[in-house]
């Protein structure tokens, strides 16, 4: 068991000096124009993203790269296999859903290593210690998203009946929580934790955070894709993006680049206060890079499979779709540590 810990270790290092260093080969002197489709905006979820492109990273990588916004009419998945987009960015449980339809995509990038979504609660209204303290309250959850899932599996993980919570569902409207008539309500913790917690404090209201990977639910958010036919025909195309995006995320995440970090993400999101994009930085850090040991990037591949046994059980899936073949980044099985 030691020597295969310390060869998987050699090789996330060997793979990060390949990353950190001149490409081997050479690139064309005319740049390949690809697309790249997020899922959301361009936000500070999207630093690394940014930072790649305004440093000009992927210019240096002979790539011309548009950064496109998603959004619920801009499905990177659909753009990839209709050929619109060379890659995108999609939250696991998209990505499973679409496996199990037969796309052809794979996971070439993880980007955050623990899941942002917590749900957002009033602690000296909710007291909430544990699992079992869900029992009685009110739950926000999107129905058909990502956190009805997690919050489901958390809920049959502790025992609790979904008779023994009322699950209520929420839209883009936050007021339901503003006006505490829901206990908790799902958020980004990274993106919307600064927004909305700033405003309860403002009106002199305690906020926490139930973190559900915390008590052992670990699944996956945001990861970078690309098709299964592109990775098979243009594999020097995927070591382009991939070498020059994770040279972004590097930099982005490096504390020392803190305010160039910012200033960057601000030309991309001017809605957003430069302070407040500062405190999402940093929360970011603590998703995207958690554990000195784990380069950025890495897939963890056991919160895949989490992720896909959670819609396996809830039946949102009518089968396992053996997401291990469809992980196709540098950085796969990464050690962690125990959470």
């Amino acid at each position: 068991m030691k020597t295969k810990i310390a060869l998987l270790m050699l090789s996330a290092t060997l793979a990060a000096v390949w990353l950190s260093s001149p490409l081997a080969y050479c690139r064309d002197r005319n740049p390949h124009k690809i697309t790249y489709r997020l899922k959301w905006i361009l936000n500070t979820s999207s630093a690394g993203d940014i930072y790649a492109d305004a440093a000009g990273y992927f210019a240096q990588n002979g790539l011309d790269v548009q950064i496109r916004p998603g959004g619920p009419e801009r499905d990177p998945i659909k753009e990839l296999e209709l050929g619109r987009a060379e890659f995108g960015v999609a939250s696991a449980d998209q990505i499973i859903r679409a496996l199990s339809k037969g796309a052809d995509i794979v996971v070439v990038y993880q980007l955050f290593q623990i899941n942002p979504l917590q749900w957002i609660y009033r602690p000296d209204k909710t007291l909430i210690e544990n699992p079992r303290d869900l029992m009685g309250k009110t739950i926000g959850i999107t129905h058909g998203g990502i956190d009805e899932n997690i919050m489901k599996a958390l809920l049959a993980k502790s025992g609790i009946k979904l008779s023994e919570v009322e699950l209520y569902s929420v839209r883009y409207d936050f007021t339901p929580f503003y006006q505490a008539r829901v206990d908790l309500w799902p958020i980004y913790r990274n993106a919307q934790g600064p927004v909305i917690g700033a405003r309860l404090e403002e009106a002199g209201e305690k906020i926490a955070y139930f973190n559900p990977d915390k008590h052992g639910i670990h699944t996956v958010a945001n990861s970078v894709i690309t098709s299964g036919k592109i990775l098979r025909t243009r594999p020097e195309l995927v070591d382009q993006f991939i070498h020059a995006l994770h040279r972004g995320w590097e930099a982005a995440m490096e504390p020392s680049n803190t305010e160039k970090t910012i200033a960057m993400i601000y030309q991309a999101d001017k809605n957003t206060p430069a302070e407040t994009i500062k405190k999402q930085l940093e929360l970011t850090r603590a998703f995207v890079k958690p554990y000195a040991q784990i380069p950025i990037g890495a897939i963890d591949a056991s919160a895949w499979r989490q992720t896909e046994k959670i819609m396996t059980d809830q039946k949102l899936i009518d089968k396992p779709v053996g997401i291990d073949q469809f992980l196709r980044g540098t950085f796969v099985n990464a050690k962690k540590p125990q959470r």
